[in-house]
Order: C-alpha cells, then structure tokens, then sequence
C-alpha cells in the first residue's frame, strides 16, 4: 500500500512538471497589447521614444507587453482601416501619434478602448475632450500647438530677412485640420507685419516638384512648411528643392535641417512621444483616461543648418544664432 501511494505521488509530481510550463507559457501570452498608430513612414526614432516612456512606467516590449504597430505612410485614407484592425484585435489602450484627423479618426471607432494622442491643435477645440484637466470619456493626451506656430515662424524669417516681402506656404490638402488652423494663424502674424503670404499645395511626393517651383516663381523670399507625415516622410527632398530653388525654409521637425533644410522650430517631438508611452502605461495600471489631465508639451527645439545658409548666400548674425538649441555644420 505504501508503494503504491508512493507512485501516485511520484506520478502526481510528474504531471505538474509538464503542466507548470504551459501555465507560464500563459500567462506569457496574456500580456497587455498595446496599439501605436502613427500616420508617418516607420521611424525608430519615435518608437524609440515611446518605448522609453513605457519603461519609465514600468513596462517593456516583450517582457510584460506587447506593442501592435500601424504606419500609416502618409497615406491617410488607410488611417480608418488601421485604428478598425486595432479595435478588433482589442488591444488595451491605443496610441495615436500623429494628426488630429487621425485622433479624431480613433476617438470615431471606439468609446470604449483607451486612447492617448499626441497632436499639435488645442483637443478641446477640436473636440476631442471636454476639458485639459479633466478629458471626460476614454481619451487624453498630449498636445504641442505646433498647429499655432505660425506666428513664430513668420517672426523669425522676418528677423533673418527682413527684406523680404513676400513668403510661402507650403501646405497638403490631406491634411485639413491642421492646415486650415496654421494657414490662418500665418496670414493674420504675417499681414500685423505688412508680407504678403502664398500658399501652395502638394499631396504627393510628385507635386513637391510643382509646388516649390511654383514657390519660386512667386518670388517667395521664404518658404514655411505646414506640419505634415507626407512632407517629414519627404524632407530630403523638400530640403534639396528649397536649395536648389533658392528658398530659405523653416520647418516642424529636426529632421528637416538635418536633411539639409536650414531651419526647424517646434515642440521636442521625442520628448513627446516620450510622455506618450508614459500616459499608455499608467493606463495599463489602472489609471483612467478621464482622469489624467492633457499634457502641454513645454520642450521647443530650435535647430539651425549653418552650412545650408552658407549655401543659400544668408548671413546670419551671431544674435540670431543664439537664439539656436542647436547648430548644425
């Protein structure tokens, strides 16, 4: 009798050693996801940052969550069908870092799954909260108004060449929300100043020839560039355009001066993804949307190429250079 209870214990312990790594396994795979939709091309830089903020909260890819990615590629008609997938899939809470058509597009499909976004419009304006402290339903966020950068830029190219009369704007039709608000702020700093403002419009990488060519021939003293996936995807070549058509150009992104364009002003893009990944994880803590105030990004970079101005014959004063976060030679 002794023997045999002392199999069935044995047998009993045998099973458990096959059953306790199936039970890990599990739990393994019943980690939170996490959805990230940008309307961007890829960029390892941005999710980067986002992972970093994650881990500020705790959590990290692969380890105790997971992350669904979505790159829209500039291609906003397939930011509907990308939030949708993410729905479906149930993710946890969902990340939405990119335009305010594209937060607007997720706070559409869902009431119910979390949302954070980072956009560069006023969210109560827009409607997409009740209120900065207090958001209401399942959506917060970040917001750096770069949507109302346009004064500041105008500001500064009037500083730099406060000869010129005439400036540029180049704008997607794609992108309606944004545009329209920085369309007008830029119109009503430029004309308190007397300069004239053009806009002109590319919705492809094929129109940028046109447009900036277009720019050019209206004798623009300056170009200034609407904050746009198409056109950062593209800054490269935005960067070689404005060289070539003699344009100095100011943009959303230290991205852009590091293509070759001469100037970017606006939030630190980085540091708000950054804050970004933090709000996601303090909601996979239990933390409420409805309750975590909207975040106003307060980190703006000014970033200068010195070799472009050389190269489009400009002579910046030391002054003006150190009005600069960063100069690049």
């Amino acid at each position: 009798m002794l023997d045999m209870k002392r199999r069935e214990f044995i047998a009993l312990l045998g099973g458990a050693a096959v059953a306790w790594p199936l039970v890990a396994r599990a739990q393994q795979t019943a980690m939170p996801v996490v959805g990230f939709l940008n309307d961007f091309a890829e960029s390892a830089d941005l999710a980067t940052a986002f992972r970093n903020g994650l881990g500020e909260a705790g959590f990290v890819e692969g380890r105790n969550v997971a992350i669904e990615y979505r790159w829209a590629d500039s291609q906003y008609d397939q930011v509907p069908r990308l939030v949708a997938d993410l729905v479906r899939r149930q993710v946890a809470v969902i990340a939405v870092t990119g335009t305010l058509d594209t937060a607007l597009a997720a706070k559409e499909a869902t009431a119910t799954i979390p949302i954070v976004f980072t956009i560069g419009s006023d969210p109560v304006k827009a409607g997409l909260v009740a209120a900065l402290n207090k958001p209401g339903g399942n959506i917060t966020g970040v917001t750096s108004m770069n949507a109302h950068l346009g004064s500041k830029w105008v500001g500064l190219m009037h500083d730099l060449l406060p000869k010129a009369t005439r400036f540029v704007l180049l704008v997607n039709p794609g992108a309606r929300t944004m545009s329209a608000e920085m369309v007008a702020e830029t119109q009503d700093a430029a004309t308190a100043i007397k300069l004239q403002i053009e806009v002109v419009y590319a919705g492809s990488s094929g129109e940028l020839d046109t447009a900036l060519a277009d720019a050019a021939q209206k004798r623009a003293g300056a170009l200034m560039i609407v904050p746009d996936a198409l056109f950062l995807d593209r800054c490269a070549q935005i960067a070689a355009l404005a060289l070539h058509h003699h344009l100095p150009a100011i943009y959303v992104n230290r991205a852009f001066p590091e293509a070759g364009g001469l100037m970017s002003y606006a939030s630190d893009w980085t540091d708000t993804f950054r804050q970004v990944g933090v709000y996601c994880g303090r909601i996979l803590k239990g933390a409420k949307p409805a309750d975590l105030p909207v975040q106003l990004s307060t980190r703006f970079r000014f970033v200068i190429n010195l070799k472009t101005a050389k190269a489009l014959g400009l002579n910046i004063s030391d002054n003006f250079l150190t009005l600069a976060d960063e100069v690049i030679e």
